[in-house]
């Protein structure tokens, strides 16, 4: 009974000790002026690209292991890349619209990792709460961490987040003005 007892009583301070260690997280600011934001959109008759600008942005890593993330967009920023005049500008106003971002009503977008799994030496899969026109929806990716640089690559269905313009899934006989539900994100981190 004593011997019973006594384990008892180290398992319990044991326990304790270990459960009270702490953890060794470390908040890695993102440098959003060296740090990128890629966007490309596809419709039947071609494609656009340009990009958005990174307004904050934090990883999180325990020891050299990424653990976490959490991002702010500035939607205000989004521009073309791929045009130039007049062409550039309505695109862009037609992007900032409500029929697009409504980037007067919600100017920043964000996301916050809420799932993180090594698959294999600096590279991740990714689950994170994405936060578009107020609308929040999970999406996964795969993300790789070099040193002081991360890159990922992140496939976005834009009605999901009630960006329905031009879709075939919601509008008919739109021949060759159909703009395709996903786009890519291509982003380029340093920390």
């Amino acid at each position: 009974m004593k011997k019973g007892v006594f384990s008892m009583a180290l398992a319990l301070v044991f326990g304790v000790a270990t459960a009270t260690e702490p953890i060794t997280e470390e908040k890695k600011e993102v440098k959003t002026d060296a740090s990128t934001i890629t966007w490309k959109a596809y419709k039947v008759t071609g494609s656009h690209t340009g990009t958005v600008n990174l307004k904050s942005g934090t990883l999180i890593f325990d020891g050299d292991k990424l653990t976490g993330g959490e991002f702010v967009a500035d939607m205000t920023s989004l521009v073309s890349t791929d045009m130039s005049g007049e062409g550039k500008g309505k695109l862009e106003g037609h992007l900032k619209s409500d029929d697009f971002f409504g980037v007067e009503k919600h100017p920043t977008s964000k996301l916050v990792f809420t799932k993180v799994k090594a698959t294999g030496k600096n590279a991740y899969e990714v689950t994170g709460d994405l936060t578009i026109k107020g609308i929040t929806k999970p999406v996964t990716f795969d993300v790789s961490v070099y040193g002081s640089k991360a890159t990922a690559n992140v496939k976005i269905d834009r009605t999901k987040y009630d960006v329905k313009y031009g879709s075939g899934s919601f509008f008919e006989n739109l021949g060759d003005k159909t703009i395709y539900d996903e786009f890519d994100l291509v982003v380029d981190l340093e920390f």
